[in-house]
């Protein structure tokens, strides 16, 4: 898996406790987005919560030690109705951004908006329509299933898109600080 000049690595998150979508994609703005892996890391809703997030932990871990990313790109909790849904999607982010932290890799955090918004073009897309753009983008055969991957893909190619333009601005507010 030989990435091109320029190219970061991307490992996307789309955090959950029961299915956790994981995707890896290499690219850069304006070049071909390549997929090297998708899938969901699934937990048995039967264990107790520490030995799922152990779970989470190994196979996050195995991700980050054969991809070696250079940025883990999360997506951002929000509030939801469902506070026990909101909880397991924090805690699952949380092990996801340690497990970054730990190996010194940089860290990207989107909304859900943003990822529909850089994906589709549209903040308001809904599930098939960011499934559809994902398929086409990484040039699918076929569209990734559990939804949980396809958003992870999603996240992975929001932050290869819109994360290299936020590194340029965060740059350039540093140096007018600097100069200050």
């Amino acid at each position: 898996m030989v990435r091109a000049v320029g190219d970061r690595r991307v490992l996307g998150i789309d955090p959950g406790l029961t299915r956790c979508g994981v995707a890896v994609v290499d690219g850069s703005p304006g070049r071909k987005v390549a997929l090297r892996h998708i899938g969901v890391l699934s937990t048995d809703a039967d264990l107790p919560i520490d030995q799922r997030l152990v779970e989470l932990e190994r196979g996050i871990e195995e991700l980050v030690a054969q991809y070696a990313p250079d940025v883990v790109a999360v997506e951002r909790v929000f509030s939801q109705h469902n506070v026990r849904t909101a909880m397991a999607t924090a805690q699952a982010a949380a092990v996801a951004l340690l497990i970054a932290a730990r190996g010194g890799i940089e860290v990207a955090l989107h909304t859900p908006t943003e990822v529909k918004a850089a994906v589709t073009g549209n903040g308001r897309a809904d599930k098939a329509q960011v499934t559809a753009m994902v398929t086409r983008v990484l040039a699918l055969q076929s569209a990734p299933k559990p939804a949980d991957a396809a958003d992870a893909a999603a996240i992975a190619i929001c932050q290869v898109w819109r994360g290299a333009a936020a590194n340029r601005l965060e740059a350039a507010r540093e140096q007018l600080a600097a100069g200050r």
